[in-house]
């Protein structure tokens, strides 16, 4: 299988690290905040997300796709949603004492500037974030997916 969309799809990765892991108090909100924001996202496509992969550890990471960099740009500043009071306590509680790092990366990705291929899996990733396709007409090699490698 491979992932099928048109334009362009946002990659925001997003992410903490406990560095005082006896401090739950000071990591836990954080888990606790983003739980409500994804939450939040699911149960308004409108906002433009499109779906989330994670993985926890000491460090996490957690993988969002979004319609457009737009679309996150007005959910992190708006109001009327989860992030900006969860950040506004992050700032509080944690700021830059050193207890819990956060990060994210973001990335404008173009349908012809990636390459996706699933084999055995379930819907994951790109292809449960836009469209899950078999691979067919000539996209049978990575080199063939990333159309501007050809």
């Amino acid at each position: 299988m491979t992932a099928r969309f048109e334009g362009e799809v946002v990659v925001f990765l997003i992410g903490m690290r406990i560095n005082r892991p006896w401090k739950v108090r000071k990591w836990w909100p954080v888990v606790a905040a983003m739980t409500r924001m994804i939450r939040e996202l699911y149960a308004h496509p409108e906002l433009g997300f499109l779906h989330a992969e994670n993985w926890f550890g000491r460090t996490s990471i957690m993988v969002q796709y979004w319609k457009s960099f737009e679309a996150l740009e007005a959910y992190a500043k708006s109001r009327e949603h989860q992030h900006l009071p969860a950040w506004a306590a992050f700032n509080r509680s944690v700021a830059s004492n050193g207890d819990v790092g956060i990060w994210h990366e973001t990335y404008r990705v173009r349908a012809d500037d990636c390459e996706v291929f699933y084999n055995n899996m379930p819907p994951f990733g790109f292809a449960r974030a836009t469209e899950a396709v078999p691979v067919a007409g000539g996209g049978e090699t990575a080199r063939a997916r990333m159309k501007d490698a050809a």
